[in-house]
């Protein structure tokens, strides 16, 4: 697998572009199929957030899959092609492996630490198997993925801070609207983070939560798996008047456009009484409430922009550095694992040559010996047979072992030029790739986004990659 990322995250790109490049609706689907049918992906896999949308490949060349991947993240974003590659980033082989441990570990995120991108991997690898994107190798990958992500939790302290962005959220609420407990609570939408909001807001003591989604069964489900008890379902037509009987809204929904109106916000404040604002938590991607309510008196909005620019409870240099460690424990076993799965198929193609011979020199033998006894031709192959063993057995495992240390692709080509191995053998043993293949006419490489990765070749003029400040890091730019 020669694994390459292209994304872009709240570490590369401003809130005004993520929300311009928010895949919604049945996008992410199309995404993925037109990723997977072009000519250099085997498979694919899309990491999608309100953070970060990330494409995940297997690819056969690099530049033609950068640029592929760039250019079909451009056209299902609606970004323009230029715009969006000065916020890109490229991982590629073992850097990649890195950046989607470290992602799984919550390192990468808005909120160091928090657990819920976990579930989010689980989804975007259930999304890619779902629509048969996602291959062996991809599945693999994800699969470790996250068993790295919950050993980093399980041991170290990196979530004892027990932040999530909802938490981290509701902080910044409670700083400008006083503290959480006794509010009216209203929560837009069912998803996974709704339902992290719903639970956090009745384990922080609010009085009343309403839930409303666009599918009412699924609010309904979310209220039952609270336990119901001060929690109930409204019609989501019905949310511009329940503004008015509540202190806090968290909204985080799929649509497209926005949800929460600020002429509706209006109304709401106008008809409340007392000093203490009108709470949103807006944690969608677009934004579900509309930006001009952060002009509004008597409201107070916190949405993914101005978190991005607060700071949240990180945790200690310690956990961060074993998480570190962790991760990169992980890689290198991965890696090597990854680099030994590679020559399994040509060890396997030279002992089925070796059969092969010693058949057809017993075979020779019955000719020449056509009178030669049962016992005796039975002793003569199981001879002949533990010699080729014994001739193949330590080079084998020796080959295996030094197949596994980085640049150990170069051994499966060894053996295959030194016993002459037919490719066609070897493929046969390894299998086809997984994942869907077609032609696709791509343009050229986009200049912008930033290579990482130790083995990732340099990119060409007048194709060459670059990050925002116009240079190339990890190996690549050397």
């Amino acid at each position: 697998m020669s694994l390459l990322v292209v994304g872009l995250s709240h570490r590369t790109a401003p809130v005004g572009v993520l929300e311009r490049a928010a895949l919604t609706g049945d996008v992410p689907t199309r995404l993925l199929h037109d990723a997977a049918a072009t000519a250099t992906v085997a498979e694919a896999a899309l990491l999608n957030t309100c953070n970060r949308i990330e494409l995940y490949a297997d690819v056969d060349k690099f530049h033609a899959g950068v640029a592929e991947l760039s250019l079909l993240l451009a056209h299902h974003s609606g970004v323009d092609l230029e715009e969006l590659t000065s916020h890109l980033y490229v991982h590629y082989e073992d850097r990649a492996v890195h950046h989607l441990f470290s992602v799984a570990c919550g390192l990468d995120s808005m909120v160091v630490g928090e657990g819920q991108i976990l579930g989010q991997l689980r989804d975007a690898l259930a999304r890619a198997q779902e629509e048969h994107t996602a291959g062996r190798d991809l599945n693999e990958l994800f699969q470790q993925a996250l068993r790295v992500g919950k050993r980093a939790h399980s041991e170290t302290g990196i979530d004892k801070a027990g932040q999530s962005l909802v938490t981290f959220g509701l902080e910044q609420i409670a700083a400008g609207a006083g503290a959480i407990a006794g509010k009216r609570a209203l929560v837009v939408g069912a998803g996974s983070m709704s339902s992290l909001a719903a639970a956090t807001l009745l384990r922080s003591g609010v009085s009343e939560l309403l839930i409303a989604n666009r599918t009412p069964e699924r609010a309904e489900r979310l209220v039952a798996n609270l336990g119901g008890g001060n929690a109930r379902t409204v019609d989501l037509a019905k949310v511009p008047e329940a503004l008015a009987d509540v202190d806090l809204v968290i909204s985080c929904t799929g649509a497209a456009g926005v949800v929460i109106r600020v002429e509706d916000v209006a109304s709401a404040v106008a008809a409340r009484t007392g000093d203490t604002p009108l709470a949103f938590l807006d944690l969608a991607m677009p934004r579900d409430v509309d930006h001009a309510v952060h002009e509004l008196p008597g409201a107070l909005l916190v949405d993914l922009e101005s978190l991005s620019h607060a700071h949240a409870a990180t945790p200690g240099a310690g956990d961060v550095d074993a998480v570190s460690g962790i991760v990169a424990d992980e890689v290198a076993a991965f890696g090597a694992a990854q680099r030994a799965a590679r020559i399994a198929p040509t060890v396997v193609a030279l002992r089925a040559m070796a059969s092969e011979v010693v058949l057809a020199e017993l075979g020779r033998l019955d000719s020449r010996l056509p009178d030669l006894d049962e016992r005796s031709r039975a002793e003569i192959t199981q001879t002949v047979r533990r010699v080729v063993d014994k001739l193949l057995h330590a080079p084998t495992v020796r080959v295996k072992q030094l197949a596994a240390e980085p640049g150990g692709a170069s051994y499966a080509d060894a053996l295959r030029e030194l016993f002459d191995l037919d490719p066609a053998a070897v493929h046969a043993v390894s299998g086809p790739p997984v994942g869907a293949q077609s032609t696709a006419q791509v343009g050229p490489q986009a200049n912008g986004p930033q290579v990482n990765g130790p083995q990732a070749p340099r990119p060409q003029t007048p194709g060459q990659a670059r990050p925002a400040n116009g240079s190339l890091t990890g190996e690549a730019a050397r």
